[in-house]
């Protein structure tokens, strides 16, 4: 009986420590669990924002040419506006964005701009005529008046953003996100803020700049029209 009580203290004092022995692996390895979680976190959201980035930069891309090639001048403005700040919007996002870094140090030749670049451009050129031409200040705080064109920023903008999408579909996600980055602060920001403000001016010219005179002939000539065309339908 001593002899069964013994075995069942040296059974459970075994199992006791073997329980410890576990607990304390288990401790020990929950950091490196808790790390690689937090890793797969940080991917995941990466990973979500870039096809977030993604999905806004071909809308963009996709919009610049269906204006281009669809619209007429009195709706260029307006809808390229709108292009513009949506994309002015993504960029923004990145800016606030951790910093994101290259796979290499140094970059492979990214191939050439997109086939229909050139086209691009000519067709905004001719959409815009001679609201194409204008000026603005590069750097506020170094002010010098430059002068640019709306079609060669749109494009160089485009251009740029094809890039990023080059590198996200090759599936280099990190690449894609640093390029896209990268280039916003670098370029194309600087080219969408001053496109937008000029397309902006075009269209605050457009609703404001209304002589009162005219104005007010013209709703005098449309009550006329009006009166004369209930007179023929009498």
């Amino acid at each position: 009986m001593s002899s069964n009580m013994s075995s069942n203290m040296t059974s459970d004092m075994t199992s006791d420590m073997s329980s410890m022995s576990d607990n304390t692996t288990t401790e020990q390895q929950l950091p490196g669990l808790a790390a690689l979680e937090a890793l797969i976190a940080v991917e995941t959201e990466t990973v979500r924002l870039a096809d977030d980035i993604a999905s806004s930069v071909r809308s963009f891309l996709d919009g610049l040419r269906v204006v281009a090639a669809e619209a007429t001048g009195g709706q260029a403005v307006s809808l390229l506006l709108l292009q513009i700040s949506q994309i002015a919007l993504t960029g923004a996002r990145l800016g606030v964005q951790r910093d994101f870094a290259p796979r290499d140090e140094y970059q492979p030749d990214d191939g050439p701009d997109p086939d229909d670049i050139d086209a691009l451009r000519l067709q905004l050129a001719g959409l815009l005529g001679d609201l194409d031409t204008y000026s603005y200040v590069f750097d506020p705080y170094q002010p010098e008046v430059v002068e640019g064109l709306l079609s060669d920023d749109l494009t160089s903008i485009a251009a740029d953003l094809a890039i990023g999408v080059r590198h996200y579909e090759a599936g280099d996600v990190e690449e894609a996100l640093w390029w896209w980055q990268f280039s916003y602060v670098s370029s194309w920001g600087a080219l969408a803020g001053s496109s937008m403000k000029a397309l902006l001016s075009v269209v605050a010219h457009d609703r404001l700049d209304v002589d009162l005179d005219i104005t007010q002939e013209l709703e005098l000539v449309e009550v006329a029209s009006a009166v004369l065309d209930g007179g023929e339908k009498a």
